[in-house]
């Protein structure tokens, strides 16, 4: 992967990657504001993915984070709570399947990020929260803490 900003103007820049190209301007929205929506983002975008790969349509559908940050330069993100919201027609179960794939297998910025900030998720499916501040297995945990039982056997996104 490569990209590329060229300043254009203050703080605005040509942002250009293999796939397009947009203005990026820091002075609407900082460079952590888009770091932490292509961090969202990207496990949205898997949502969506699983369940039309599925045959499945999402409705309504909203994805949130609640970001808390050090208290001193650099600020890092400490934690982040993801809040899904959406209707689809799949199971419950199946709602919280596809999410804990992205979270904890397929989305690369929450990977990316998960050996140092505290990831934990909720689901409103249905207009029912179904998962409420669960966190996910961090990156960096010994082997005996990564090993759950996440009540699906083993299936994932089937």
């Amino acid at each position: 992967m490569e990209v590329e900003l060229k300043l254009i103007d203050n703080y605005k820049f040509q942002a250009k990657s293999s796939k397009g190209e947009f203005i990026l301007n820091c002075e609407e929205i900082s460079p952590v504001e888009y770091f932490a929506i292509g961090t969202i983002g990207c496990t949205a975008y898997d949502l969506k993915y699983f369940a039309q790969k599925d045959g499945y349509e999402i409705r309504d559908y909203s994805v949130k984070a609640e970001i808390e940050r050090s208290g001193g330069v650099p600020y890092k993100f400490k934690a982040i709570h993801i809040i899904y919201k959406f209707k689809s027609d799949f199971e419950d179960i199946k709602a919280k399947r596809y999410i804990l794939a992205s979270l904890e297998s397929y989305c690369t910025t929450v990977n990316s990020i998960r050996d140092s900030v505290k990831v934990n998720y909720s689901i409103d499916y249905n207009d029912k929260l179904i998962v409420d501040k669960e966190s996910i297995i961090s990156g960096s945990s010994s082997s005996s803490e990564a090993i759950i039982e996440d009540g699906f056997g083993g299936a994932c996104c089937s």
